[in-house]
């Protein structure tokens, strides 16, 4: 059973997701999957290539941006915003629990303009806090509005 959560109409984050789930994200319309959790992190976990390729073979889109336990890095948002700006259709963002998927989404958008209390609300309507990283995602808005 999936656990695809609506943070958008438009981005969901989600658990690790397996080559199985590829298909029902197929079926629920998503055009793009986006993996944010390292290979090798956890013992059992499937593996980027595994995923990419079923991905693939289902006729979606599929980029790897990990974020280890070291937290997000400017390229890391950079390479998420051109994800989704070229995105023709809903983006499934995966890691262990959707939390980094969804922590990374945020930075995009207000990296993008997007006001921070409004990308919050549309977190927490997914079930995830983006407060330990509203700091940056404050000055990413700031940045983007000069």
């Amino acid at each position: 059973m999936t656990e695809f959560r609506r943070i958008t109409d438009t981005f969901y984050a989600s658990p690790q997701i397996d080559p199985a789930q590829v298909a029902e994200a197929k079926a629920q319309a998503f055009t793009l999957i986006v993996n944010n959790r390292p290979d090798g992190e956890e013992a059992g976990q499937p593996g980027s290539s595994a995923i990419e390729s079923a991905a693939r073979e289902a006729g979606l889109d599929y980029i790897a941006i990990p974020v280890s336990s070291a937290g997000f890095s400017q390229p890391q948002v950079e390479a998420l915003r051109d994800a989704l700006g070229k995105a023709e259709g809903k983006v499934l963002g995966f890691c262990r629990s959707g939390t980094r998927s969804t922590f990374l989404w945020s930075l995009a958008q207000a990296a993008d303009g997007a006001e921070p209390d409004t990308v919050a609300a549309a977190a927490r309507s997914g079930g995830y806090d983006v407060s330990p990283i509203r700091p940056a995602m404050d000055a990413l808005y700031a940045n983007a509005r000069d």
